[in-house]
C-alpha cells in the first residue's frame, strides 16, 4: 500500500487506490517569463518520479501541469523586450519545455494555459458561483475573495484564520476587509492586457487560474494536488478557498509539496538573485547527473546546491552506468528481492533515497539479471543509459585508437579519444580492452 505524505493533514495516509484504478494529479506549474532554474526542475523531477512510480505500480495516471502565461511579471518583462505578453509566453515555455525534456520528464497529459478561453470561461463561472455564496467584493481595481467568509482557509498552511485577519501590515494596503483577501479579476491599467469579463476587462488572478483550470480538466475533486513548497501559502490556501468554496468539496485528497533548493541555506529564487538556470548547470553537468542530484534526495527534504555536490553525485552516476553497462547480457529475468525493496522505499512516501540505497547494497552481492532488473528500476528513475549504443564509425575509431596505442601513438590516441569525448563518448582503457561509456 502506498503511503502518502498529506501537506494538509501533516501526516502520511494510505492511497487507498488500487492499481488498475484511475489517479488524477495538478501540479502547478511555472510563470513564464523567464528560462527555468533549478528550483523548477526540481519541483517537475519530483513529480515526474511520484508519476511514473504510480504508472509502474499499476495506476492509470492523468497528469496536469500548468502553465501561468498572464501576470504582473510577464507583463513587466514582455514591456522590456518590447514584445507582446503572449509572445513572451511563445518565447518561453518552449524552453522549458527542452530543459523538461533533457531532465527526462515525461510530457504532461494536459499542460494548460491560463489564458485559453475554456479556462477564462470556467474562472469567470468560479467567481459567480463565488459571489452568490458571498464570498467575494468588489473594490476599484477589481474583485476579491472574503477570507473570512471561508473559515477553513489557513488549514493547509497551518495558521489561524483570526491571526490571518488580524490587522493590516504597514506596508498593506487598507481598503480591503483583511490584509490577506486577494484578487479573483483584477482589471486592466492603461496600456496592460486584458481579457473581457462581466465586472470590466481585465485579468484573472493567480489562485483562479489553477482553480479553474484543474476543474475543467479533473473535476472538482481529484486525488492529488503537488507543488513546491513556496506554493503552499497563499497559492494552494487560495486555491482550496475558491475551489471548495464553490462547489462545497474537498478539492484534492492529498497536498504535497516538494522541498526547497537551497544556496547557503537559502531558498534559490529569481527575487533573491541566487538562482541558476538550468541552461547554466547544463554547460557544466550532464541532464542526467542534475536528474540523479535531485531525485537522490527526499523530495520532500531542502536540497543544498553546490558544484563539490553535484560532483560527487556525477561520480556515483559513473559507478551505476559502469555497473550496469558492464552487466549488459539480455537477461530477461529479474531478481524479484530488489524489485520488492526498490517498490517497498517508494511505497513509503517515494523514499527514492532509502531506494537508491537498496540497490547499492544490491550492487555489492554480484548479482545475476542485471540489465533486466535495473531496467524495470529505470522505468521510474530516468538515469541510466539504457539506449547507448556505438555507431560503426565510433567503433572504427576505437579500433584507429587501439591501434595507435599498441604503436605507442599517444598523440593520434588522444586526438582519437577527443574525437569520441566529442560525439559524448568516454573512454575507459581496462586490463580487458577499452570500454566505451556515455561522457558525464
Amino acid at each position: 500500500m502506498i503511503q502518502i505524505y498529506d501537506s494538509y493533514s501533516g501526516e502520511k495516509k494510505p492511497l487507498n487506490k488500487e492499481p488498475g484504478e484511475e489517479l488524477k494529479i495538478y501540479v502547478c506549474g511555472p510563470t513564464v517569463y523567464d528560462h527555468p532554474h533549478l528550483g523548477h526542475g526540481r519541483s517537475a523531477v519530483a513529480f515526474d518520479l511520484i508519476r511514473r512510480f504510480f504508472i509502474y505500480s499499476g495506476y492509470r495516471v492523468t497528469y496536469v501541469s500548468n502553465y501561468t502565461d498572464i501576470d504582473d511579471k510577464m507583463i513587466d518583462r514582455a514591456e522590456k523586450e518590447g514584445i507582446s505578453v503572449s509572445e513572451l509566453a511563445e518565447k518561453i515555455i518552449p524552453e522549458y519545455e527542452k530543459d523538461y525534456d533533457l531532465l527526462g520528464i515525461q510530457t504532461p497529459d494536459h499542460s494548460p494555459r491560463a489564458t485559453e478561453k475554456k479556462y477564462i470561461e470556467e474562472m469567470i463561472s468560479l467567481i459567480q458561483k463565488l459571489d452568490k455564496k458571498g464570498h467575494t467584493y468588489a473594490l476599484a481595481d477589481g474583485i476579491y475573495f472574503d477570507i473570512s467568509s471561508f473559515p477553513d482557509y489557513g488549514k493547509l498552511s497551518h495558521q489561524k484564520l483570526e491571526e490571518l485577519m488580524a490587522g493590516s501590515r504597514v506596508e498593506e494596503r487598507t481598503d480591503k476587509k483583511n490584509h490577506q483577501d486577494f484578487v479573483l479579476w483584477k482589471l486592466k491599467k492603461e496600456g496592460e492586457p486584458f481579457l473581457a469579463s462581466p465586472w470590466g476587462d481585465g485579468r484573472p488572478g493567480w489562485h483562479i487560474e489553477c482553480s479553474a483550470m484543474s476543474k475543467v480538466l479533473l473535476g472538482e475533486t481529484f486525488d492529488i494536488h503537488g507543488g513546491g513548497l513556496d506554493l503552499k501559502f497563499p497559492h494552494h490556501e487560495g486555491e482550496i478557498a475558491q475551489s471548495s468554496g464553490a462547489s462545497g468539496k474537498a478539492l484534492a485528497h492529498f497536498w504535497m509539496h516538494n522541498g526547497f533548493v537551497t544556496v547557503d541555506k537559502e531558498k534559490m529564487s529569481k527575487s533573491l538573485g541566487n538562482f541558476f538556470t538550468l541552461k547554466d548547470v547544463f554547460k557544466k553537468f550532464h541532464p542526467r547527473v542534475v536528474r540523479f542530484f535531485l531525485i537522490s534526495t527526499h523530495y520532500r527534504s531542502p536540497i543544498e546546491f553546490s558544484e563539490e555536490l553535484l560532483e560527487q553525485a556525477k561520480s556515483t552516476l559513473k559507478s551505476l552506468d559502469e555497473f550496469y553497462l558492464k552487466n549488459r547480457d539480455g537477461s530477461k529475468e529479474v531478481d524479484e528481492e530488489l524489485l520488492k525493496s526498490f517498490a517497498e522505499r517508494m511505497n513509503n512516501d517515494f523514499d527514492a533515497a532509502g531506494a537508491f540505497s537498496k540497490i547499492f547494497e544490491w550492487m555489492k552481492t554480484n548479482p545475476s539479471n542485471v540489465q533486466s532488473t535495473l531496467e524495470r528500476i529505470n522505468q521510474v528513475l530516468q538515469i541510466l543509459p539504457t539506449h547507448f549504443s556505438l555507431t560503426a564509425e565510433q567503433e572504427k575509431l576505437i579500433k584507429e585508437r587501439e591501434e595507435a596505442r599498441s604503436t605507442k601513438d599517444w598523440t593520434k590516441s588522444d586526438d582519437l579519444r577527443e574525437q569520441l569525448a566529442d560525439q559524448g563518448i568516454e573512454i575507459e582503457d581496462t586490463p580487458e580492452g577499452p570500454f566505451a561509456k556515455p561522457k558525464l
